[in-house]
């Protein structure tokens, strides 16, 4: 056996090194050989720095697991500390871009260029049947693998640094909410629907700023009429095609107050529901005394409410359209305004900005949204909170009006 000199040997034509590594739980130290090294200088070096990373419990170890076994496990791991939304947005994310093209490839392998690589590919033909996937989407499977590779780093301790910490993105082209609707839209539509039995539902939409999820997993036990508030504690999405409810998007409750004419109507939709229980009797499924209700009882899915938007727009702009399921024998001129098309989320936005445009205070608007925190509130909406308005100039200027009205009666007084 070759000669040890102060931990490197020369091994054929390669130099290795030893340092002994201790073990944070028993105290023990045990030796590992590290080799492959083109000459003792280079050995050397890698020696004195796996010793200070041994020192600081930094040392990283070589490891032989894949991109993919890491990844899996990881998944499997974080499902039980995250909602499950969140979770199947990460595995999407992975399963479905990482992993395909570069799972096979070693973890200590992974470089930034590796990443820039194949965020580039992506762009190119990542999407469906090779069409270049949206730069968005991509954002999306960086941020999911720069937190995977995170843990990878910080606690489990297979490599010493993040390689997505120093990758190459696309750049994503900035977009503010827009506002589809103005508030005349908003009365049209309402007005058209106000029969249907889930008018109610796109009445609280607007009227509270709440997200689709939120309504669909309010109960009746969370809504005070004499009090005049709602309490938002959870969200009703599907994953994978099942129902799951979860806490809110932030993770907390909120009670928000609502107007008195909302409070009429859903105490008027509240009878409606207690009144179709009656009728239907035992076949009345009842889900859990929520608010917004399949005919039957059952909870209602989301897409129920988001295609009913859709269609609901469509019947309002075309009732000139014979034949139609729910439409007149004869045509019908279709209306003076047309209400152009618009996704339920687009309810929040218009809640959001009007209160914004009136002046309400940003956190109070943040509250009613459920924001985390008000900055994400001056992010989203900092075109209509930023929008050109005479008012501060007006205010400014009146300021200076007034201080230069009082130095002239302090002139006034002191010529006196």
């Amino acid at each position: 056996m070759a000669k040890l000199k102060d931990g490197l040997v020369k091994r054929g034509s390669t130099w290795s090194y030893v340092i002994r590594v201790p073990n944070p739980n028993t105290g023990r130290s045990r030796p590992l050989w590290v080799g492959g090294f083109p000459t003792e200088s280079a050995a050397k070096i890698a020696r004195d720095e796996a010793r200070y990373l041994a020192r600081r419990g930094e040392l990283v170890e070589r490891s032989q697991v894949t991109l993919e076994a890491y990844l899996t496990s990881w998944l499997d791991d974080h499902a039980m500390t995250v909602k499950a939304k969140t979770i199947s947005g990460y595995r999407e994310a992975l399963t479905g871009y990482v992993v395909p093209r570069i799972g096979r490839i070693k973890l200590q392998s992974i470089q930034p260029t590796t990443l820039t690589t194949l965020y580039r590919e992506l762009a190119v033909s990542g999407g469906r049947e090779g069409r270049p996937l949206s730069p968005g989407t991509i954002r999306q499977v960086h941020r999911a693998l720069r937190k995977a590779l995170n843990d990878a780093v910080e606690n489990d301790r297979l490599i010493p640094n993040n390689p997505a910490l120093r990758t190459k993105i696309p750049r994503v082209k900035t977009t503010t909410p827009g506002q589809v609707w103005t508030m005349a839209h908003l009365r049209i539509f309402l007005a058209s629907i106000r029969t249907h039995r889930l008018y109610a539902f796109f009445h609280l939409a607007a009227y509270t700023g709440a997200r689709r999820g939120e309504l669909l997993a309010l109960r009746w036990s969370e809504v005070n009429l004499r009090k005049g508030t709602v309490t938002l504690k959870a969200s009703t999405d599907v994953i994978d095609g099942e129902r799951v409810t979860d806490t809110p998007k932030n993770g907390r409750s909120r009670t928000i107050a609502i107007d008195p004419q909302t409070v009429a109507l859903l105490g008027e939709h509240r009878r409606r529901q207690d009144e179709q229980r009656d009728r239907l009797g035992a076949a009345y499924l009842d889900a859990g005394d929520y608010v917004f209700t399949r005919e039957d009882g059952q909870q209602l899915y989301p897409s129920t409410v988001t295609q009913l938007m859709s269609r609901f727009i469509r019947d309002y702009n075309e009732p000139h359209q014979p034949g139609r399921r729910g439409h007149p024998r004869e045509a019908l001129p279709p209306p003076e305004i047309l209400l152009p098309p618009a996704r339920l989320h687009d309810l929040r936005h218009l809640h959001a900005t009007t209160l914004l445009r009136a002046g309400e205070a940003v956190h109070v608007v943040s509250n009613r949204l459920g924001h985390a925190d008000p900055a994400i509130t001056l992010r989203v909406y900092a075109h209509v909170i930023n929008e050109s308005s005479p008012l501060p100039a007006m205010a400014f200027a009146e300021a200076v009006a007034r201080l230069d009205h009082e130095d002239d009666a302090d002139d006034a007084d002191r010529d006196e």
